[in-house]
């Protein structure tokens, strides 16, 4: 990441309770001047560099956080369609360990899930300790999309439910306790909105339509909800004000160059993983006793502190 944590914490982390509006985020964002003068493709190349860096120094911190087994991490996405979520799951989590990762798309409720409260089928996806959990779209779509089409509303067979401003706080609190007694037992959540410009989503629907080989990506829904786009702009800074909290801030993270999007992501992700501090649980000494047992067993030398 060519920022340091701390600059891009003052940059894109979003404080409690703060009054957000978007147009103050520039979604075309690219880095320090010396970055802005590069090419494209050099930018692209520098972009490379820093993923696999920054791929080496996850898959370690997943290792420990593995072996440690004492926390788990929640990273959550949310964005505008063609923002570059899939791109930056992909990119950003390339050298990680399969085994210890889970990624999660909720697509429209089922029946079942309706029948329960909101929050339900979530809770069934977060992963267990050791374990890193990507929510592709989360719990915050019953903000977003609901919000957007309040009828929706009515399929949730809420008693009492109303779009009210009353309503939506409720469910803002309802969202940051959730969150609050996940970090009490130990997941580091991280919240990331993909910032994409209106023109921006509009080039890369386009070459969705131009490309044979990227037209299967396209969706008739995507170009509805597009059609509210303003809707979404004010239910999204509702969302990043009210449930940015101490325990779980959002990040607002430039989305309109893919490379920054992926670079920034993957950036925070390691270093706030790294900072949780997890290690190798520390062997007891009848532990080590067998493993001295073992090595002799297989007729390896004895080590230093075994003699």
């Amino acid at each position: 990441m060519p920022l340091t944590l701390k600059e891009v914490e003052k940059l894109f982390r979003i404080p409690p309770q703060h009054k957000v509006r978007l147009r103050d985020h520039d979604p075309a964002w690219a880095g320090k001047k010396e970055f802005r003068d590069l090419k494209r493709k050099e930018l692209k190349v520098r972009a490379a560099e820093y993923l696999g860096r920054n791929a080496q120094a996850l898959a370690a911190a997943q290792e420990n956080l593995y072996a440690a087994d004492c926390h788990s991490v929640l990273i959550v996405l949310q964005a505008m369609d063609a923002a570059g979520k899939d791109g930056t799951i992909k990119h950003v989590m390339s050298g990680v360990n399969p085994q210890g990762c889970q990624v999660f798309a909720f697509k429209k409720p089922s029946n079942e899930e309706l029948d329960h409260n909101f929050l339900w089928r979530y809770m069934k996806a977060l992963p267990e300790r050791g374990r890193i959990g990507i929510f592709n779209r989360s719990y915050y779509e019953d903000v977003l999309v609901v919000r957007v089409h309040p009828e929706l509303l009515a399929s949730q067979r809420l008693p009492g439910a109303s779009d009210s401003k009353a309503f939506w706080e409720d469910r803002y609190d309802d969202i940051n306790r959730f969150e609050r007694h996940l970090v009490r037992n130990g997941t580091l959540i991280l919240k990331f909105f993909l910032n994409v410009s209106k023109e921006a989503q509009h080039a890369r629907f386009a070459e969705r339509l131009e490309d044979p080989a990227k037209r299967w990506k396209f969706s008739f829904s995507d170009l509805e909800e597009r059609r509210h786009w303003d809707a979404y702009q004010g239910a999204f800074e509702q969302m990043l004000q009210h449930t940015s909290t101490k325990w779980a801030p959002w990040w607002v993270v430039p989305a309109d160059n893919k490379w920054v999007t992926r670079a920034l992501v993957g950036g925070i992700v390691t270093e706030s993983i790294v900072t949780l501090g997890d290690r190798p649980p520390q062997l007891s000494a009848e532990q080590t006793r067998r493993l001295a047992e073992a090595r002799r067993e297989l007729g390896l030398p004895r080590k230093r502190a075994e003699a």
